[in-house]
Order: C-alpha cells, then structure tokens, then sequence
C-alpha cells in the first residue's frame, strides 16, 4: 500500500495562506482518486479537495472552493494544497490519501499518517 507524508502546516493568522505538500512513497495512478483530507477535534473527517486518475476533475468541499487550490506533480509523486483567505474554521489536521467515491462523498482508502496540522488564529 502506497504511504503518504504531508507536510506545510502552521500557524497562520486569518486571511492567510499555507501551501500544503504530500509526498507518495510510489505510484498512485492505480488509485480511482486521491486526495486531501481535514480533521478537527471534535469534528467528523471531511473530504477538502480531491482529483480522480479517471478523467482529471477536481472536488472541492464548498467551505473552500475559491480559496483552496489542489494541484500535483506526477514526476515527483507529489501532491499540493494551495490555501488562501484562511479562515478559523479550516484549523484541523490535514491529511492526503488515496480516495474512492462512495454515495457521492470521497473516503480515504489508505492508512493516515500524522498528517500536518494547520491552525488560524490570529
């Protein structure tokens, strides 16, 4: 199973920007998607962004769309998160997987590292 090791995270203040990075340890075109992933204390997991292998569309939770942008570098098996206007509410534990649609709603599909934690706070 292909690991994944994020990493960017900090301490922002609101109306920031952080640039998150994940690094695969292989390749991740046999997965249907991947992707990256938040968690908060307290709070349910939620998908934040994600692009399938199958045609190359891109998913963003509403709460971000038009402030965060996902990008990757095949060559480098590397997957970015550009985040801008950084709002309190997107403080939690960011996290890349690989990701497989179920009922209209992307799900991890590999095991979760330690993530990176981003915080905005002023």
């Amino acid at each position: 199973q292909v690991q994944f090791v994020e990493s960017g995270g900090g301490l922002v203040q609101p109306g920031g920007s952080l640039r998150l990075s994940c690094v695969a340890s292989g390749a991740t075109s046999n997965y249907y998607a991947i992707g990256w992933f938040r968690q908060a204390p307290g709070k349910e997991r939620e998908a934040v962004s994600c692009i399938s292998n199958r045609d190359g569309s891109i998913y963003y939770d509403d709460s971000v769309k038009g402030r965060f942008t996902i990008s990757r570098d095949n060559a480098k098996n590397t997957m970015y998160l550009q985040m801008n206007s950084l709002k309190s509410e997107d403080t939690a534990n960011y996290f890349c997987a690989a990701a497989y649609p179920v009922q209209g709603m992307y799900v991890p599909l590999t095991s979760r590292g330690q993530g990176t934690q981003v915080t905005v706070s002023s």
